[in-house]
């Protein structure tokens, strides 16, 4: 390959990614300053929780949507959307003066974050050399993390100087910034609708839904639900359960925490060489789900130290990272031609599914002091991500829908 196809390559990863870092700086850019928004509009943590869910409802039913928009409109046209949507919803937050208008600004935030996988994939499977794409996924995932850890450094700065009203702002202004410099960027991210694509040849809205509820792509939706709901224990109640379960300090159990999210980021980053090298995707995503789910079965049997929880988080976290770019690229082998972003969007809508599901029953677990019953049910959880690999019709060569029914093979990349 050319110098110029890889630093063309570089170019669309790194703006695609950084798109994608935007959207998870701005999922949790308002939670972090519920204590201030609590004691200011003088509401309920049970309240300020519901604007949460309220903007995971939102973006879990309209990311399958948005999948059907960017095949019909375009994947760019769709993402600029959503990022205009995005700074919105921020800026609606910073200029709430009561608890409907921060509502507002959630539900309008959790519809400009339903684009931003079906866009992003769309880009990236288009535009990116197929020898690239296990490094392009690979990257995409570590600016989501970026963004999670941009968030709360970013916002207790901002609320400090100008209150949290002022940090939403600066949120906002923030995204402007860089929803700008994407904007100037824009020709790398062109890609042709698929449905302009396929001219007359255009499916049907029957033949869609056979491909999303063809076993492949259902499977992908339950990896990806069960996945949300072992992230949502550990990062939501993770703290809370490791406290009571070892008896241990808040700044310990928070350490591993964020040990976990270190080893998280840094196994996405080796995951994406192993999925460049390594064919065997469905092998690679198996043996991290296994090798996290016995690393958590020995969390929640409490064996080792509370010393030893942050070395143990932070190898559970690697073991799961691993497996991303693999299971992004399992998504792709199960997605027939011209049907990216409706599939993308449908099987990532289960990371929302299972983050809206599973709070309030974990919150239940600890409530009846069953700590470690929070991270047995992960286990469980990462049980059933293994099953639905194993379960994919012919692992080796997905099977999907085609346009006309038929059931075609498609070679995994």
């Amino acid at each position: 390959m050319s110098a110029r196809a890889l630093e063309q390559d570089a170019r669309i990863i790194g703006l695609v990614a950084l798109a994608h870092g935007l959207s998870h700086f701005y999922q949790i850019a308002t939670a972090v300053l519920f204590p201030m928004i609590r004691s200011d509009l003088g509401v309920s943590y049970a309240a300020l929780g519901a604007t949460t869910a309220a903007f995971y409802v939102v973006s879990g039913i309209c990311q399958t949507l948005a999948g059907f928009a960017v095949d019909r409109f375009g994947a760019r046209r769709v993402l600029f959307a959503g990022l205009a949507l995005c700074v919105a919803g921020a800026l609606l937050g910073g200029l709430a003066q009561n608890y409907e208008m921060l509502l507002l600004a959630a539900l309008v935030g959790g519809l400009g974050n339903s684009v931003f996988h079906p866009s992003d994939f769309a880009i990236l499977n288009a535009r990116v050399n197929p020898e690239r794409l296990g490094y392009a996924f690979s990257w995409h995932g570590i600016a989501g993390f970026l963004g999670y850890a941009a968030a709360p450094a970013f916002g207790a700065g901002m609320a400090e100087a100008f209150g949290w009203r002022g940090a939403l702002v600066s949120a906002a202004a923030l995204g402007a910034v860089v929803v700008a410099f994407l904007f100037a960027q824009k020709d790398s991210l062109q890609v042709e609708a698929a449905d302009a694509r396929r001219g007359s040849r255009a499916t049907s809205l029957a033949t869609d839904l056979r491909v999303l509820l063809s076993a492949p792509v259902l499977m992908c939706f339950g990896y990806f639900l069960f996945i949300a709901v072992g992230f949502i224990a550990i990062q939501t109640f993770g703290v809370a359960a490791m406290i009571a379960l070892y008896r241990t300090s808040a700044p310990l159990a928070s350490a591993a925490l964020t040990a976990y999210l270190v080893g998280a980021a840094a196994g996405i980053f080796a995951g994406g060489f192993v999925a460049a090298r390594f064919q065997r995707h469905d092998i690679v995503a198996v043996g991290g789900m296994a090798l996290s789910a016995a690393l958590v079965f020995v969390l929640a049997s409490a064996w080792l130290p509370a010393a030893a929880l942050a070395l143990l988080l932070s190898a559970t976290g690697f073991a799961s990272g691993l497996t991303n770019p693999s299971r992004d690229l399992i998504v792709r082998s199960t997605t027939p031609p011209g049907s990216t972003g409706k599939v993308y969007g449908f099987v990532y809508s289960g990371l929302d599914v299972g983050s809206m599901l599973t709070p309030v029953y974990f919150g239940w677990l600890l409530d009846s002091g069953r700590a470690s019953a929070v991270f047995y049910s992960v286990v469980v959880a990462l049980v059933l991500t293994i099953a639905t690999v194993l379960n994919l019709p012919g692992r080796s060569r997905a099977r999907a829908m085609t346009g006309d029914g038929a059931v075609r093979s498609i070679s995994q990349k």
